[in-house]
């Protein structure tokens, strides 16, 4: 097995990534695995924040026990008061 460190953050990166996955995506024997900066292998990759993500499960949970407030498109400051 052969490791390739790619910053997918500089334009050298991304154009690496690009031609990578035109020629390479779909073929036996190749497959991109994405790793963290100690090079754990990520299972799940997010472009948010662990802290976004708990905050958005925590606003599904209370929308799921009705613990929300609708405000109305049309008179906005009459369903906050």
């Amino acid at each position: 097995m052969t490791t390739i460190k790619i910053n997918e953050h500089t334009k050298t990166g991304k154009a690496f990534m690009e031609m990578f996955e035109t020629f390479f995506k779909g073929l036996d024997g190749i497959e991109i695995v994405e790793t963290d900066s100690y090079g754990q292998v990520n299972e799940e990759q997010s472009i948010y924040s662990a802290e976004f993500i708990e905050k958005v499960k925590k606003a599904e949970e209370n929308i799921k026990q009705g613990k929300t407030t609708r405000l109305n498109p049309d008179d906005i400051w009459g369903s906050i008061l």
